[in-house]
């Protein structure tokens, strides 16, 4: 069973935001490969969905805490090494380009505040992380991101344009098929063939 956490914020208000793209994604996921109705497992504080893609088991998990809590959940399903191995966690990078996508593992939060809470819950970086971009590019292709804190958080906290939803949508095609390279092969191959 390969356990897959998207992170964002729960609530109608922080639907389509940036910060909420783990979650956008994983929807995406569960939808495109025909996964089970979402249900909320108040025990976990979690919406789940489990299914398989291609013959692989996964059981995806979107986090009701808020981002900042994260790792309460995560914690609650991930409580020996064998199931660490199996982690793998869904969220928004907003130093990479949008659309764009970088697997990493046993790797600091970079000061993602979502992130860092799962590592200090489950006392580990030793776990799969798939960042996806979300800063602005310029048309030369050169990332345009917000200066300052504030403005930082009002960007995260931002919509996405129309046009970035359906082109998340793409993305988690992508997405779906490493998630099954991950469950067949181990991260050293699908980091080397996705990255």
């Amino acid at each position: 069973m390969i356990y897959v956490f998207g992170l964002g914020n729960p609530g109608k208000e922080y639907e389509d935001t940036r910060h909420n793209t783990g979650r956008i994604i994983l929807n995406h996921i569960a939808k495109m490969n025909d996964f089970s109705d979402w249900k909320n497992d108040i025990g976990l504080k979690a919406l789940r969905s489990k299914g398989e893609i291609d013959g692989e088991k996964f059981d995806f998990i979107n986090p009701e805490t808020f981002m900042n809590n994260s790792g309460l959940s995560v914690s609650k399903i991930i409580d020996n090494s064998k199931k660490l191995k199996n982690l793998v966690v869904i969220y928004d990078d907003i130093d990479l380009p949008f659309g764009s996508i970088k697997i990493s593992w046993n790797r600091s939060s970079g000061g993602h505040n979502g992130l860092e809470s799962v590592i200090k819950k489950v006392k580990s970086q030793e776990f799969i992380r798939i960042r996806v971009g979300v800063c602005p590019v310029t048309p030369t292709g050169k990332t345009r991101k917000p200066k300052g804190e504030e403005a930082v958080v009002k960007f995260l906290l931002g919509k996405f344009k129309e046009e970035e939803i359906k082109e998340l949508k793409k993305i988690s095609k992508k997405m779906s098929e490493i998630l099954v390279s991950f469950a067949l092969y181990g991260k050293d191959k699908t980091m080397s063939e996705f990255n």
